[in-house]
């Protein structure tokens, strides 16, 4: 169950209440969880160091097996114990704050409902949070019949029905309970007691219904008839879930995972903090809410891209690739050297300097979003245009710059093939959007620079040698998997002896006998090696789905899935030959992937040679 006492990511659910969420181990512990929001330091912090990060763990005295899995349509996870004595049954839930303004609590609270189901199971409880990433003193007392930490100047309050012994810095105790035996435990951050007129009993039935009720109802999402139907509606439905559980929902912004720093490679450096949002995500996000019938949730998150890149000069003010959940965009990068990271691998990092990089492919992922929203029937005011607008026209003066591409490389900048395919995207998309609307816009001149984008690409980012595209335009002989969407943006067609190449060589030198894709060939500024991506993986399958070879499309997608945690949850990364998760957990992009996925094996299956996926995956090139 444990490597060096560290559970497997594979072994962890997330709950959360949209504001922020908890990593919950098989073994019963919580290991991860940053209060009050998911950027705030984390208050239990085992997962990236078991000794000092903290937890609060409940699981059973004697030796025990454990399962996982959550309440049908819900987020409320359920971790079953069986011993030779008897089994119980822990159900972790957080009260969804926005939804229940009855609710007599402004802030994060986490509920564990123990039962003992048969026999007789005694429990060890152990309450040991630590402030601040543990980089502060946490003291920890009993004070009124509730235990209270306190450090860096907050404190996190644990109602219980268990008889606790504190030491100073944790709460421990055996809790021996025989079948019928119920007790709670509340940890209250800011608060120093549950109020009486609180019923946790209550509060998770009302969490049951607020996830009932969001969830996608197959007979209303899109136009009457569920697109996900069929054999992979479960792990659908589950991603569903994930999404919404890394979107804030007073931003509508969506963090890429609710962890930092669990690493690419165990014992690697490749490790950082996802618990931003990056603009990059909002064409595949828009793409898969609507799809899903969560028409308000997209428009949201739009509307939040459009909000944080929004500038009242009269000049255009080039915007960072993410952003904090709040809207923040100081996101400073630092490592925390007294943490010892997961299973050693450190550094430890909070923050992020890719914030501070140039990634052109962004530019091209907004304006395709709101082209998104433009296939769902959205309105587009004059200010978003005017947005827009500014947006193409910057794209026009730097095209032909270095960035530091969607990989977000740390070695010197170069000419990405990606990036110079989304700034045509970013063209495409914009007199798309002008015609369609009849907007102001000097389509003449963009047309021109998207002609001149295109013959780049084609004439600077295709190697004879290889047949196929690369990398950049200084090394097209080496490979990036991210050509693969050369033809799910609309570059250029799916059977194009190009593409076709370009799958092909992907498909020879990228690919595992796994059939998982590793991401590019060539160093990155960045010492060590790293996983396959599962993201690049799905694009491998849409790919195969759009040119018809729908058996090895449907191959693959089984393949990849089979290396979903036993909860159906993806992390970013996977060794394929041991199938151990890698990467920060859950990640959004997997997650999207798979949805996206699904609506190219649907397609095919209907015998739709171009799926109608509203340009993400099908929209023809324009005449250049």
């Amino acid at each position: 169950m444990t490597t060096d006492g560290y559970t497997p990511i594979s072994a962890y659910g997330l709950i959360g209440n949209l504001e922020t969420a908890a990593l919950v181990g098989a073994d019963g512990s919580i290991d991860w969880c940053c209060l009050p929001y998911l950027q705030s330091p984390s208050v239990f912090g085992a997962l990236l160091d078991v000794e000092n990060g903290g937890h609060f763990r409940i699981q059973p005295a004697e030796p025990f097996e454990s399962s996982q899995r959550y309440e049908a349509r819900t987020n409320v996870l359920r971790t079953d114990f069986e011993t030779d004595a008897g089994s119980a049954r822990l159900t972790d839930f957080m009260p969804i704050l926005s939804a229940d303004p009855a609710a007599p609590f402004a802030q994060p609270w986490v509920f564990r409902k123990v039962e003992c189901t048969d026999g007789r199971v005694p429990l060890d409880v152990d309450f040991r949070p630590r402030f601040d990433y543990a980089r502060g003193r946490t003291t920890v007392e009993s004070l009124n019949g509730e235990i209270v930490a306190r450090g860096n100047g907050e404190h996190l309050s644990l109602s219980t029905d268990a008889a606790l012994q504190t030491d100073g810095v944790s709460a421990s105790g055996v809790d021996r309970l025989e079948a019928g035996d119920v007790r709670w435990h509340t940890v209250q951050y800011g608060q120093r007691k549950r109020p009486e007129s609180v019923d946790p009993e209550t509060l998770l039935a009302r969490v049951r219904e607020y996830w009932h009720n969001w969830t996608h109802d197959c007979r209303t999402v899109a136009t009457g008839a569920c697109p996900f139907e069929g054999p992979h509606h479960a792990l659908v439905e589950r991603s569903e879930l994930v999404l919404k559980l890394l979107m804030h929902h007073r931003t509508g912004a969506i963090a890429a995972a609710p962890t930092t720093s669990l690493p690419e490679l165990i014992g690697g450096t490749r490790n950082w903090d996802y618990r931003f949002s990056w603009i990059r995500d909002a064409a595949f996000t828009i793409q898969a809410l609507n799809k899903l019938g969560h028409t308000r949730e997209s428009r949201d998150y739009f509307d939040w891209c459009l909000d944080v890149i929004h500038t009242e000069s009269e000049t255009f003010q080039p915007f960072q690739p993410m952003f904090g959940l709040h809207g923040d965009t100081e996101i400073t990068e630092e490592t925390l050297d007294h943490l010892s990271g997961y299973r050693g691998s450190a550094p430890v990092r909070i923050g992020n300097a890719a914030r501070n990089q140039l990634q052109l492919d962004v530019f091209g992922e907004l304006v395709h979003a709101l082209y998104e929203t433009c296939q769902y029937g959205e309105t587009i005011t004059e200010t978003s245009w005017e947005t827009i607008s500014d947006v193409v026209e910057y794209v026009c003066t730097l095209w032909d710059k270095r960035d530091a591409g969607m990989w977000e490389v740390r070695s010197d900048p170069e000419q990405f093939v990606h990036s110079k395919v989304m700034c045509w995207v970013a063209l495409d998309r914009g007199i798309e959007i002008a015609r369609a609307h009849d907007f102001d816009a000097p389509i003449g001149h963009w047309a021109s620079v998207r002609s001149d984008v295109r013959e780049a690409v084609i004439e600077q980012g295709f190697s004879d040698a290889t047949n196929s595209f690369g990398r950049s335009f200084e090394s097209p002989e080496l490979l990036d998997a991210a050509a693969l969407r050369i033809p799910l943006v609309g570059f250029l067609p799916i059977d194009d002896d190009r593409v076709q190449g370009t799958i092909d060589a992907i498909r020879d030198r990228l690919t595992t006998e796994e059939g998982l894709v590793y991401r590019y060939e060539g160093r990155d500024g960045i010492a060590g090696g790293e996983g396959a991506f599962l993201l690049c993986s799905f694009w491998l399958v849409d790919c195969l789905a759009m040119s018809g070879d729908l058996r090895e499309a449907e191959a693959l997608f089984e393949t990849i899935v089979e290396y979903a945690s036993p909860l159906g949850l993806f992390s970013e990364e996977v060794i394929p030959q041991t199938g151990e998760l890698l990467g920060n957990y859950p990640q959004a992009f997997s997650h999207l992937g798979l949805i996206n996925s699904v609506l190219y094996l649907q397609a095919g299956e209907e015998g739709v040679p171009k799926p109608d996926l509203d340009g993400v995956s099908s929209h023809p090139p324009s005449a250049t």
